[in-house]
This record gives C-alpha cells, structure tokens and sequence, in this order.
C-alpha cells in the first residue's frame, strides 16, 4: 500500500528548472532508438534503462543521476502481485533477484483508542528501497547500460538534439517537465497533511496504522517492515496540528524523536531513525501530456498517487514496462509514445482517483473517531474504494462478519438489506430508485409509461422507487414533457401510479420530487438536444437573478417579492396534491441549478435584497419554501431535500457551506439530505469516478449529524453494501444500473444468496428468484493420462 514516494528532495538529476530554449526533434520514423538518454535514477528510471538494454543490446542507455549510487531516500519499497507478475514475465533475472529479498505478510493492523482489530489476507510483499535500487544498478551493468552517477543531467533541450529519446524520469520536482511545462501543462495540487519518512530497527508483524490523538490535533502512523529488522514508519497529520505541536521549530533528529515519544506504544519504545527526513507536504501531479516530440515522461514526473496506497514506485514499474513493450510493438516512435500514453492514462486516473479518496480520508481522519471499533476499522480499509466489502468478506470472512455484527446485520444479511428508518416510514432496505426525468408526460399529467416505468421498478425489489423531478407550475417544466401536480387531473393520474405501488409492490414505498426548473426550463426534451431552446412555443423564465443557463440562451426574470410568494405557494399547494396523491416521501429539490438551487449558489444568485449575499441569506426562499411544504405535509411522512454540495465550478458552492446548508434543512425538519453535486452552471468541471459524489455525503452525515442519501456511480451492490457498512451513508441512490435492470435489487439479493424481508420477490415473480440455467461450458476432464504408447492385445 506504501511506496517510497513522496520524498522532498528524492532521487534524480534535478536543478533549477530552465526553460527549453528549442524543440526536441519530432519522434523518427522508426520507434528503435538507438541513443537513450534517462534523467533520474529512481526505480521506474533504471528499470526503463535496463528493459531498452535488454530488448535489444545494440541501443545506447545513458541514466544520469546526480546522487551517488548508495543514496538514497525513503525506506521500503512495496510492490503489487500484478506489478511482480509484469516483471517477472519482462526480466526473470530482476524478478527472482527481488523475491530472494522480499518480506511478505498478509495482516493489517489498526490500532484506535487502545483497540487492535487485525484484517487478513491482504498479501504484501516489500524490499527495501536501497536493495531494490542495488538490484537494478547490477542489471543495468551487466547489460551494458552508462551509468553516471554523482551527475547533473545535461539540459534536455540538449539531450533531445543527440538522443533519439529522452526519459523524464527525474520525480515530482521534475526539471524536465518544468523546462517544457508549456508542452506538458502539469497541474500540481497540495493537500493538507503533512508527513516524514522514518524508520524503526524491528519488523512489525503486519501493516500496522495507529491513530494518536493528542492535545495538539489528530496524527496517525503508517507502518510495515520492508526487512526481516526493519520497518519504514511514516507519521503524518493536518497542517495546522503539525504546528500547534511545534514540529515547524524542530529539526529532523528532534522531529524524529518526538514522534518516537509520541507512538511510543505502537513501537515499543523503541527509537525511530531518519534518512534524510523531512516534514513535507503531498503535491497530486498531473499532466495534460505525457510526451514532447522525443521527450516522454515516466512515473513521478507524470504522475503521482498518495503513498497510502502504496502507488509511487509501483506506477513508475509499470510505466517502464508499458513504454518498453510501446517501443516494440509500434512502427514509429510518435505512434509508441502516444499507445503508451493511450495505454497508461487510464490506468494512472483510475488510481489517482484511488488515491485521492485515500489521502483525503486521513485528511479528514477526526471526521470518523467516533466510529465503533470495528465499523471504524473497516472505513479506513475501503477508504480508496478499491477494496470493498465482497473483496473483504473474501480475504477475511472474519473480520468483516464481526463488523456486519457491530452494524447490526441478521445473520445471513448483507448490510444493503438492513432496514431504515425516517419519521414514520420504515425502509425495507438500503436502495433507492434515484429520480430520473423521463420527458414523456402531455400537459404534465403521467401516464402509460410512468405507470409501467415506476411500477416496474417498484416490482424490482427497491425500498424506495422516486419520481423524476415533479414541476409545481407550467412555466417550471424543464421541458414540454415534464410531469406536474398543478392541477387536479394530474394529482388524480399520480394517484393510479401510487395505488399500483402499494397494491402489486407491498413493502416499497414511493417518493415525489418537487422542484421547479428555474432558468434552466423551455427546453427540448433530452433526446432532441438536452439544455437546448425549444425552437417555438418558448414560455417566460424566472430565476435568482436574470443570469441564462448557457452563452445565448434565454435570459430569464428575476424574481420578485410578490413572485417569490407565488412561487412557494405553487410548492405548497403541489405538496398538497402529492400528499393526496398517496406519496409516502416528498422530496424538495434544491440541487442541478433548477430554481432552489440557483439560490443557493453564488454563481447564480447576484441578488442585493434580503435572499442574496452572505449564504444564510441565500438559504433564506429555499427554507421559506421547505417550511411551506412541511407545514402541509402530513407529519408523519419524511421529507427529504436535494442538493448540489459543490457546483465543480471556482467561486461556487463550497463542502463547508454544503454542510450549512444541510445543517439548516435539518433544523427545519428534514429528515434526509439527498446529496448531489453539480449541473449548476454549464461550465462546470466534475471530477467523474466511481462513487464520485460520495464523499460530499459522507462528510454531510458526519458533519451536519443528519441521515444522507449517496448518488453517483453507485454501480454494484458491493459498492453499496461497503458505503453503508462504513458508515458513509445511510442510503443508496441508483439511476443507470435501475434504467439497465428495473429489478437491480432482487438480483442484487439473489446474486449474494440473501432470501429475507429486505427483498421479497412478488408472488408472481417468485419462480425466477434464482439466476437461470445456462449451457454447460467446461467438458469433462480426462481420467487417465498415457504416457508412451499403448499396447493393446
């Protein structure tokens, strides 16, 4: 899970960063470059010299590395089974000289508030980084490579101009990617924890975190061996706890000893040493591209991932072997180095993303203290989202059977299947059908389709099935197709669609989403151009303040006092309809920049009356509204209110104020926040993943202290059962996969062996409770083996 990047100064030939006064040459027409040049001696920079080397042993590799060769910085070294599997098909002679030295172990211990809860089957293996960097020295001498040591790497305008390729390989504080930084368009982004790299002269017995919370602030411990007596010992915390304990007046020997008296248990008393060590602070670094005519990036000077994933030297391997095999296989150099780009990129997002909700897990590690043991456990396991609740259950049924337990899971039931309780509504389960605007309503009134779309997905096996969004006027439809509750006739046609619900679906309940669309309306329906005007029979917009959606599009009315009036008595009086309608569940909608929304983001509210400026005020109409509903509501039945928690979007709505704004529901009387993000304004930049909005809930359900509903990439029950089971929400929302397979949530059950209340098949359904029959697709294996011929007679 550690790698050894990270370091401040690190390995690499790095200087003052020059601007390329030229262009490196454009890439030759064959991808076989004879004269190599690498900057940076690093693992990914010397495996990359010694893979070149080895594909063809008439090609000049020079590396160029200013330290000197027994250098160096950080401590262990660990690599994935998958990274060890590349390099022992590349190069069996690195692979079997690594696993001679490698230490591996399977647990990972947590230590919080004097508890240690101990996870299985985790399968490490790690080396320490100066034998793995004496491993690659050996092999690029015996295959020939220059290595120059103790060596400023020449400018690599220079290199480009001799060298056939040039490999930036030269880390975080890359002089190369600086000197070309116009062709590259790096991003580096800091993070708020700082961190030392130490060591401790015994092995622990397994991957050990420790938390310590002390008078200062929150600080936890990352440790592993990396030696039969050694381990690496990382110790890091917030910015602001790092000063208020003085490490900012300390130098390394006394930083290092402070931290040895202050994890003095996990260490047993036992001194830590340093290298080199200092505090620093974690920089994500991205680049637009990764090559430049014939200079191409590798590892750290492309990309990096927070070492609690264990992801700097892994990536930098593995980057090496994709470069490598690029060469090979490619006709020219510009085709190898754009597959490799092609080939990596992805692979790369996919574990900053990881990483990401990794480091910004421990950022945010005061958030969770107050976590039962075990539950709190199994939050920092799958804080990446790369091990889940299935991947856990599957290492150590153990471990993850007591956490259900703590949970309070029946035996035999998945965390998903658990109840939930808001006001006078029980949830049978954890999953909800999330809204989804179908556009296929005439004079808002829902019908054929709305009744077998919602009443399919209510058969399907949800605790909750939503309506898309449910406009409270003509003029508030997105779209002509939009459905409403502004008259009689549609309040009567949602009832059919709640009678079915509750007559053929017993057990799920269904919701209604109010909203109003604001500026964002008189548009075409989403298959025939989405956010796109409606060509004619345009009607007038209203919103905040008299800002259009898009450049050119319509530029709505702002509203005034008496049309705020009309506007929440529409809700109001749309409420009514909904509760006589048969809803179980309201939902406001405050989220997507529709009318609600758009007050409560800077970005689209410029008022300077009482319902514009400081964020109480712009909370002021979506809470007079909310109150508006609520007094008509009946009281039993739960409200529930959507947001955007952050619009992707410079200057608009923060985490911080996300939470103000579902504090102030919730002192209203919601029940619930449904936590959204984005669609606010439509040059908005979301950073798209699996599970993506999640920690905006997370941090609400904590923070705020008021029940969440998670949407965004939810995608597999595994990901909701490890949501819930961590503690990160309360409930499920789920668009797509419901879209995909309206009975999501039956098959959910059926797939993980669970037959219980949490998801009852209905009676006529019952037959196709178990997956189908599918053809046999293996073929008896053979008995008996001959060996020699065969005499018969």
């Amino acid at each position: 899970m550690l790698s050894s990047q990270g370091s401040p100064v690190g390995p690499g030939a790095r200087g003052t960063a020059r601007p390329a006064t030229t262009t490196p040459h454009s890439p030759a027409k064959t991808s076989h470059p004879l004269h190599a040049a690498i900057i940076g001696g690093g693992p990914g920079g010397l495996y990359t010299a010694a893979l070149l080397k080895r594909l063809a042993p008439d090609r000049e590799i020079t590396v160029y590395e200013r330290a000197a060769p027994e250098d160096t910085f950080g401590f262990g070294v660990v690599l994935s089974d998958e990274t060890l599997g590349g390099i022992e098909h590349a190069d069996p002679f690195v692979y079997e000289a690594l696993k001679t030295h490698f230490v591996r172990w399977d647990d990972i211990d947590i230590v919080h508030r004097g508890t240690r809860h101990t996870s299985g089957g985790h399968r490490f293996a790690a080396l320490g980084r100066r034998r793995l960097l004496e491993i690659l020295h050996e092999r690029c001498r015996d295959l020939g490579v220059d290595l120059r040591f103790r060596t400023e790497a020449p400018p690599p305008d220079r290199l480009a101009r001799s060298h056939d390729l040039v490999v930036a390989a030269d880390g975080v504080h890359s002089t190369t990617r600086e000197a070309y930084r116009d062709a590259f368009r790096p991003r580096l982004t800091p993070h708020r924890c700082r961190y030392i790299w130490l060591a401790a002269d015994f092995a622990f017995d397994a991957f050990r975190f420790e938390i310590a919370e002390t008078e200062h602030g929150v600080m936890q411990l990352h440790g592993y061996p990396y030696a039969p007596n050694a381990s690496t010992v990382i110790v890091e915390m917030r910015e602001e706890v790092w000063r208020a304990a003085g490490f900012d007046e300390l130098d390394e020997t006394e930083s290092t000893a402070r931290c040895a008296k202050i994890f003095a248990d996990a260490l047993g008393g036992r001194p830590l040493r340093s290298n080199k060590s200092a505090w620093t602070t974690f920089r994500t670094v991205v680049n637009e591209r990764w090559s430049h005519g014939n200079v191409v990036l590798l590892g750290d000077a492309a990309h990096t991932a927070h070492f609690s994933i264990g992801s700097g030297t892994k990536l930098a391997v593995e980057d090496a072997l994709a470069l490598a095999a690029c060469l090979e296989e490619q006709p020219t150099l510009q085709a190898a180095l754009g597959a490799y780009e092609e080939e990596r990129r992805p692979v790369v997002a996919s574990t900053q993303r990881a990483a990401k909700a990794s480091l910004e897990w421990f950022e945010d590690l005061a958030r969770y203290l107050g976590q039962p043991p075990r539950q709190f456990a199994f939050n920092l396991l799958t804080r990446s989202r790369r091990v889940t609740h299935e991947n856990l259950r599957l290492r150590d049924a153990g471990f993850t059977g007591a956490v259900e337990r703590e949970f309070g899971c029946p035996p035999g039931t998945p965390p998903m299947f658990t109840p939930f309780r808001l006001r006078g509504l029980t949830l049978r389960n954890r999953v909800v059908v999330s809204p989804m605007d179908m556009y296929s309503a005439t004079d808002g009134v829902p019908g054929d389709f709305h009744l077998v779309h919602l009443g399919a997905r209510a058969l399907g096996g949800a605790a909750l099935v939503m309506t898309e969004m449910v406009c409270v006027s003509a003029e508030g439809r997105i779209t002509p197709g939009c459905a409403g509750l502004y008259t009689g006739r549609q309040g009567e046609a949602w009832r059919r669609i709640t009678d079915f619900v509750h007559d053929s679906a017993p057990g799920t309940a269904i919701g209604v989403q109010l909203g109003h669309s604001g500026r964002k309306g008189s548009t075409r329906l989403m298959w025939e151009g989405m956010d796109e005007p409606l060509p004619d029979g345009n009607w007038p917009l209203v919103a905040p303040s008299a800002l259009p959606y898009r450049p050119g599009g319509q530029v709505p009315r702002e509203l005034s006092r008496a049309q705020l009036t009309d506007v929440r008595e529409q809700f109001r009086s749309a409420a009514v309809r909904a509760a006589g309608a048969g809803f179980d569940l309201l939902e406001l909608h405050c989220a997507h920049g529709y009318l609600l929304s758009g007050f409560l983001s800077p970005l689209t509210n410029r008022r300077t009356d009482a319902y514009g400026g400081s964020p109480q005020r712009r909370l002021r109409f979506p809470l007079e509204v909310f109150d508006a509903v609520r007094e008509v509501w009946p009281g039993e039945r739960p409200m529930t209110v959507r947001i955007s928690a952050t619009d992707w979007a410079e200057g608009g709505t923060s985490a911080e104020e996300a939470v103000e704004i579902a504090r102030a529901f919730a002192a209203h009387g919601a029940d619930a926040i449904d936590v959204s993000t984005g669609q606010v304004v439509a040059g908005e930049r979301p950073e798209f993943g699996r599970s993506y909005q999640t920690p905006y809930a997370d941090r609400i359900r904590h923070e705020a202290g008021v029940p969440v509903i998670a949407v965004g990439a939810i995608s597999s029950w595994d990901d909701v059962n490890s949501l819930i089971l961590a503690g990160r929400t309360d409930l499920c929302a789920l668009a797509r996969p419901h879209l995909y397979d309206p009975h999501w949530t039956l098959h959910a059950a059926a797939e993980q062996g669970y037959d219980g209340p949490g998801a009852r098949w209905p009676a006529p359904y019952r037959a196709g409770s178990r997956p189908p029959r599918t053809g046999r697709a293996d073929a008896p294996k053979p008995r008996l083996t001959l060996h020699g011929p065969r005499q018969d007679g």
